[in-house]
């Protein structure tokens, strides 16, 4: 189902497969949304960190979140399949678009939230799934995100805590919904979902790179 290094597990792969069997058939991604479809008072960021099911599981985690969509984005065509997304020939990365109340979360607590919980030490990866369809980013959408996004990637090089760092930080693109079965997966498919996650090494890794939550 997905792209993945040699140490994926051949189970895993036959897990996920099976299971794709029995979801729904695929629909359109659909353009990114206008910002009067959220609520009054709401915002929008936009994130990239590997797999989109693990990046929404952990931003839904977060006080103040609203609701997390996945995607793709800073790619080259219009309405990318999961298909294309996948097989690497659309310039897309899997993505998240954060929907959240900023009286209760700031964008600088999102931005220092996702960092702590990706790898920004690999290019074209993250965790088990490889691919320039996985690598990590931050997507800024206004002068004053650009600020706190490079002023927080400033801070992270000098702190001197990783030698390189890839995340990719550029200004936000369409951000195209991906396929209805894949948002809310960690909730709709928790076991398939749970054994994917733990197979992929993502917590651990995190774990050694950040430090226990």
């Amino acid at each position: 189902m997905r792209k993945t290094d040699s140490l994926k597990l051949g189970a895993l792969i036959g897990l996920m497969v099976a299971g794709a069997m029995t979801m729904p058939t695929r629909i359109e991604a659909e353009p990114m949304a206008k910002p009067a479809a959220y609520p009054p008072g709401t915002a929008t960021a936009i994130f990239a960190g590997g797999c989109f099911w693990c990046s929404e599981a952990d931003f839904e985690k977060l006080p103040g979140v609203l609701e997390v969509e996945s995607g793709y984005t800073g790619g080259r065509t219009e309405r990318p399949s999961y298909e294309a997304v996948s097989a690497g020939s659309t310039g897309h990365t899997e993505a998240v678009r954060v929907i959240y109340d900023p009286s209760k979360v700031s964008y600088r607590q999102l931005v220092e939230y996702h960092w702590r919980h990706i790898d920004p030490t690999v290019k074209d990866r993250q965790f088990c799934d490889v691919g320039s369809q996985y690598r990590s980013g931050i997507y800024w959408q206004t002068e004053e995100e650009r600020q706190i996004v490079e002023a927080s990637l400033k801070a992270l090089r000098d702190s001197g805590r990783f030698k390189t760092i890839y995340t990719e930080v550029a200004p936000a693109s369409p951000f195209w919904l991906a396929e209805a079965y894949h948002q809310d997966y960690y909730k709709k498919n928790p076991l398939r979902y749970g054994y994917y996650r733990s197979a992929c090494g993502r917590d651990l890794r995190v774990e050694s790179l950040w430090g226990k939550k």
